[in-house]
């Protein structure tokens, strides 16, 4: 008998029956989450099938307002009201309209850890894979199940290992690598299946890197994806959760068996862009012709950690960027927030003329902070640029240091000029 790999071991530890690729499972949850997105449907759900009773452990329930805060339409409060009046009544907490993103907040609170199962109505839940967690977005039916069961099914997913090699000269990003190798996998390699990245280039991400990389798995059609620990992984986490101790990683057996097993050597990566329509529409700046551009954003679960904004800041301290053209910064939390309004950050970049915006989702959808208008052109550190998602113009996917470099050069650019 076969070893088992990262995803099997998770299920089984949640679940009494025999866990293998294929076979459909009842696995009990450890979290379970909904956004101002969905939340309302799992309330009018609830309310429906389970009226008068309770949720299963008011302690693993949790509603994450991140997608339109504060709300901007009457229907928007109203749905977040009807979140609120729901947990007062069944003793659930609420991380409310200040605090950020859902699947950020979970880690920063120490509410997800190695190991655990975490599902929510957020379709990038698996970005929960960078602290070795299975985290799932799902539709408000079998939110709501979870809500009052604490369990759910799942046909366990094969997996694919995928060993990242090379010896790059340039100096990449994480949203580069991300990219790049999307740009290889496209959106069926991984379709349906859960994904262990290998080989040094890719452990030796810290968090935030992490985070990045993972959070474009929806995009890859992934299910989730994992990149072993390295010497900081777990103290890094203790940090961002403020935990005193983790719980170990859970490590893929040698003799696992996989679905597949794909080399990839990306020893000719540069500064990449996803150009419009699709994210895995990966080419390096190097190859694109002058695309000049009208709105860059900083932002969303994939780039919105200190780290990005540090690296902005890096860019635009002292200087101005292009007349004509915006940039927005949405940090990803609260706590994000406060580092860099400590730190001096969101001074310097309101001086270089950014527009700050309060913690959330920020420019990954219409209605948010920072839409285009028909043919216009935004450079965004979001996961998803296809048509209409974020305004009627063109969006190009990059790394914070691109954007930065763009709106100051008034083009996609990766240095200035």
């Amino acid at each position: 008998m076969s070893g088992k790999t990262v995803i099997e071991k998770i299920f089984t530890n949640h679940s009494e029956e025999d866990i293998s690729p294929g076979k459909i499972v009842w696995i009990d949850l450890d979290v379970v989450t909904a956004r101002d997105f969905g939340g309302p449907n799992v309330v009018k759900n609830f309310n429906n099938n389970y009226e008068g009773q309770s949720v299963f452990d008011p302690s693993k329930v949790f509603f994450t307002f991140d997608l339109t805060v504060p709300p901007k339409t009457i229907q928007y409060a109203n749905n977040q009201m009807i979140c609120r009046n729901f947990a007062k009544e069944k003793g659930i907490k609420v991380f409310d309209i200040d605090k950020g993103i859902g699947t950020h907040t979970l880690i920063e609170n120490g509410l997800v850890q190695s190991g655990s199962i975490v599902v929510g109505t957020d379709s990038h839940m698996n970005i929960l894979g960078a602290v070795n967690s299975f985290g799932q977005g799902m539709g408000d039916v079998d939110i709501t199940f979870g809500f009052r069961y604490g369990r759910t099914w799942f046909e366990v997913p094969a997996t694919v290992k995928v060993n990242i090699k090379g010896d790059p000269s340039y100096d990449y990003s994480a949203k580069d690598l991300v990219i790049k190798v999307l740009s290889i996998l496209k959106t069926d390699k991984l379709l349906g299946k859960s994904v262990e990245f290998y080989g040094e280039l890719i452990k030796k991400l810290n968090l935030p890197e992490r985070i990045t990389f993972l959070s474009m798995i929806t995009e890859m059609g992934g299910i989730v994806g994992f990149i072993p620990f390295n010497e900081n992984t777990s103290n890094e986490i203790k940090e961002m959760a403020g935990l005193d101790k983790v719980a170990p990683e859970i490590k893929a057996d040698e003799d696992a068996s996989y679905f597949e097993i794909i080399d990839l050597d990306i020893s000719d990566i540069e500064s990449m862009v996803s150009a419009p329509p699709y994210p895995h529409n990966g080419v390096k700046i190097s190859d694109l012709d002058k695309v000049y551009v009208d709105f860059g954003f900083v932002g969303s679960c994939t780039n919105g950690r200190i780290e990005d904004l540090l690296k902005v800041w890096a860019i635009l301290k002292g200087k101005k960027i292009k007349e004509g053209v915006q940039l927005a910064i949405v940090p990803a939390t609260v706590e994000v927030y406060k580092q860099a309004f400590e730190k001096g950050i969101l001074k310097d970049l309101l001086d270089a003329g950014a527009i700050i915006s309060n913690p959330g989702c920020g420019g990954c959808a219409q209605g948010h902070i920072g839409m285009t208008g028909k043919g216009e052109v935004m450079v965004s550190t979001g996961n998803r640029n296809f048509p209409g998602k974020q305004g009627d113009g063109f969006n190009y996917l990059t790394s914070p240091e691109v954007v930065a470099y763009s709106v100051l050069n008034g083009f996609i650019s990766d240095r200035e000029l």
